[in-house]
């Protein structure tokens, strides 16, 4: 239970450090934050310990892979915002991302598992 605690604070720190990030002058770097890799962190601990190097390195990997949809959806709300406001640009960004993780998981199952 304290190891959960510990994880939900580390989250609750970055979200407070994007904030108080985007009330300055130097704004831009909250989009930095969130690369930071809290929760890879976690996760890789989680599985280096839970199972094999190799599995590790399967996880590392495919975290690789799963920088295509953070750029799809960077670049979707990078163009979006030029033609909708707030709301349906983080809309119709988030859902490019699900499309491109729906993507990379439908391909990773049929290419990784052969």
């Amino acid at each position: 239970m304290t190891a959960l605690f510990f994880k939900c604070l580390l989250g609750a720190l970055a979200v407070l450090v994007i904030a108080l990030l985007s009330k300055s002058k130097s704004f831009f770097i909250s989009g930095l934050v969130p690369l930071f890799p809290t929760f890879a962190l976690i996760a890789h601990y989680i599985v280096g310990t839970e199972r094999s190097m190799n599995d590790l390195r399967v996880t590392a990997l495919f975290g690789l892979y799963s920088l295509i949809p953070y750029a799809a959806y960077l670049l979707s709300v990078y163009f979006f915002s030029y033609k909708y406001n707030l709301f349906w640009t983080l809309t119709l960004a988030t859902l490019v991302w699900l499309i491109f993780a729906l993507l990379l998981l439908l391909s990773w199952i049929k290419f990784y598992s052969a």
